[in-house]
């Protein structure tokens, strides 16, 4: 198989696995579906982890060599040279509360590294696909960041200041103070796709796991902009999750200054 061919196979499968996925999920959205508890305490549901175990039915079908990572079952070969990595629903808080702007996050990585990504938010009917080769997409149509003169122009996005440390928090504080606007809220994964389709200018907070970050990346990169972590260096399998989201590339070492991390 080509390279080409590869990648649009894969692409082609991100497109059917969000499918699958928003289908299962949006037929428990709004419902009285039950909640439970994970060790974390964290909620999980049931559209959680039917959507997961149909999108690795998939993947083992279309890719059986190829690893899988999932927030509710696990890893399958995390070790291989592509593997899949998944949030069946980023914002379970969002979902069980009947707000909308939850999303399914998919991630290809090739070697440890992001190579392909999907934002989906099935209950908005908007998805972003972008990577292995390909510029990214809003439901199809291509998008692209913003430019933005100054960091002193630009607008910050967070979820919420609970989930960071203190010296997190020290680090979001001094880039909250040297940018325009500063704004926290229930958007989940939905202001990374906001930065790839220029609507914000900036998305910046700890997140906590693989299956969080991994398919950002691509997504936003693609559609013009950069994502690293506090310090600069590129997202991979072993990133601790701090995530500096610009769509303005000739902003990001000022806002990496304003941050001022090194740990």
């Amino acid at each position: 198989m080509s390279s080409d061919t590869y990648s649009a196979a894969c692409i082609d499968l991100a497109q059917r696995l969000a499918d699958a996925s928003g289908e299962i999920i949006l037929g428990h959205f709004r419902t009285n579906i039950g909640v439970d508890s994970k060790a974390d305490a964290t909620p999980v549901t049931m559209a959680d982890r039917d959507s997961e175990s149909k999108m690795r039915e998939m993947i083992a079908a279309r890719f059986p060599d190829h690893g899988i990572i999932g927030e509710e079952h696990g890893s399958d070969r995390p070790n291989a040279e592509w593997v899949w990595v998944l949030d069946p629903i980023d914002g379970t808080k969002s979902f069980i509360n009947g707000v909308p702007l939850f999303g399914t996050l998919i991630a290809l990585m090739h070697k440890s590294i992001p190579w392909l990504g999907c934002i989906n938010h099935p209950a908005l009917n908007q998805r972003w696909v972008g990577g292995a080769g390909q510029a990214t997409t809003l439901n199809g149509k291509p998008c692209h960041v913003r430019s933005c003169q100054t960091l002193k122009a630009a607008t910050v996005y967070a979820t919420a200041p609970g989930y960071m440390t203190p010296d997190e928090s020290a680090a979001f504080e001094r880039l909250s103070q040297a940018v325009y606007h500063r704004r926290y809220g229930g958007t989940d994964c939905f202001h990374y796709a906001m930065v790839a389709s220029g609507w914000t200018d900036i998305a910046c907070e700890r997140v906590s796991e693989l299956h969080d970050f991994a398919p950002l990346a691509p997504v936003i990169e693609n559609a013009g902009g950069i994502v690293t972590d506090w310090n600069g260096k590129p997202l991979t399998q072993t990133s601790a999750g701090h995530v500096l989201a610009m769509g303005d590339r000739t902003l990001h070492a000022a806002a990496l200054k304003a941050l001022n991390w090194d740990m």
